[in-house]
């Protein structure tokens, strides 16, 4: 097997959830870290790789593979077992819009880029930041909290850990991370912190990987 090279940044939701399932099916890969702080995902080795400047991406056997939901979709392809989406293709088609509730319509509006935007051209203060961070969260987890009733079981969706998990602990790592009450989304959080106590995505958590902030 040609060796995996995982471009990524320890604190990014999206390559977070690329970690977690690597790990679910016990994949090898090596990490290389860009820091999204200073830039590093814009400089033109990397954009050779990834155009949109932008992490996560892999590399594997010549090729570049780049946004973590098609990353995550060609992992399940090239290595179906364990499973990460259900073989029924209605049971798969819940899992895959729980994955894009977060992928879509939370991250992506909480993402660096955006909330730098935010600051710099239209002169936002920390604390309209934090607001529109906390909007969106609390916005999408409503939605996601009366999925998880439906069709979560011990993890989002049954009770084995699927795409949706590998999405929803990131996502709860980040509202945490603003300072999200999420008391209002019992069930949500039940699932992240089930998911959260498999030894694979313990390894995928931030401060364990090795370009963490001391």
């Amino acid at each position: 097997m040609s060796e995996m090279l995982l471009h990524g940044y320890w604190r990014s939701s999206a390559a977070y959830r690329v970690r977690i399932a690597l790990n679910l099916k016990g994949l090898l890969y090596r990490q290389i870290t860009h820091d999204l702080r200073t830039g590093a995902q814009r400089l033109q080795d990397y954009l050779a790789i990834a155009p949109h400047g932008l992490v996560p991406a892999i590399e594997y056997e010549g090729r570049s593979i780049i946004e973590s939901m098609a990353i995550l979709e060609w992992l399940e392809a090239r290595w179906p077992a364990p499973p990460l989406l259900p073989a029924d293709p209605d049971e798969a088609a819940i899992v895959r819009s729980m994955a894009a509730l977060i992928g879509c319509d939370i991250h992506p509006l909480n993402n660096l880029r955006i909330l730098n935007a935010l600051r710099s051209d239209l002169a936002a203060s920390p604390e309209q930041v934090e607001a529109w961070t906390a909007h969106w969260i609390r916005d999408g987890f409503a939605a996601l909290e009366t999925l998880i009733v439906q069709h979560g079981g011990i993890y989002a969706f049954g009770d084995s850990p699927t795409m949706a998990d590998c999405y929803l602990v990131p996502q709860i790592y980040s509202a945490r991370r603003f300072g999200v009450d999420l008391s209002a989304y019992p069930r949500l959080v039940a699932a992240g912190e089930a998911a959260g106590r498999l030894p694979a995505v313990m390894a995928a958590h931030p401060d364990r990987q090795p370009d963490a902030d001391p």
